[in-house]
């Protein structure tokens, strides 16, 4: 088979470097029977727990310290499977990329429909922010394939710096539950403070998505022009 040309990871967030380090670190310590496979499933159970820790919340807001430990979890098997690998030097592009891509969808869909199924967030709301990651997902993948460039940060923040506000937010919520008894109505519809964070979030997405798309536009456009 012909070598494969990997993309060119941008990560830029602000979190980059320490996390790079860790990772390493973390790699390199790793027992050898724990392989890259094994913290993609890691990673998985952490989203699910995620996911789980946010339904529970019906029972009582103690639950979303399940959440928290939930994303711990995952971005421990989700971002050291592949450092694991690189630092191993066992790197499997095609199946890799493959894996990651497809567990990353899998991962947001059990945090998201989670939040959703929570007394704190709007399902609709979620699954909106739910559809807009999976907009920039597969906007990554074109690019990764058209332009061999895998973006992986937008405006300094990744999955990870993602997953600490979450954590923080969390934290917030159960040490200041008077925070969920705020409410604003708009339209005749009472939201949550956790419904108006999810509705920032949903501008804060379509926007950095317009613009991407845009930029790619014209990138795009540039290089290809009309033929005459």
């Amino acid at each position: 088979m012909s070598e494969v040309k990997q993309s060119l990871r941008i990560q830029t967030s602000f979190l980059n470097g320490m996390e790079k380090k860790a990772l390493v670190w973390l790699a390199g310590r790793q027992p050898q029977w724990v392989t890259s496979d094994m913290l993609t499933v890691v990673g998985v159970l952490g989203a699910f727990l995620t996911g789980l820790g946010f339904a529970l919340t019906h029972y009582g807001i103690g639950w979303l310290w399940l959440s928290s430990a939930g994303l711990v979890l995952n971005w421990y098997g989700d971002s050291l499977d592949g450092t694991l690998a690189r630092v191993r030097n066992r790197q499997r592009p095609l199946y890799g990329y493959y894996l990651d891509h497809t567990v990353d969808c899998v991962n947001e869909a059990f945090m998201f429909v989670g939040a959703g199924l929570s007394p704190l967030v709007d399902l609709n709301l979620a699954l909106a922010v739910f559809i807009l990651y999976l907009f920039l997902t597969v906007n990554v993948s074109i690019n990764a394939h058209l332009k061999s460039e895998f973006r992986l940060t937008y405006a300094k923040l990744g999955p990870t710096e993602f997953r600490l506000i979450i954590i923080v937010v969390n934290a917030l919520l159960v040490f200041f539950p008077g925070l969920l008894s705020f409410s604003l109505e708009l339209c005749g519809h009472p939201f949550s403070t956790l419904d108006l964070v999810a509705m920032g979030l949903i501008a804060v997405l379509a926007l950095i998505y317009l613009v991407t798309v845009f930029a790619d536009a014209r990138h795009y456009a540039a290089i290809d022009p009309p033929r005459k």
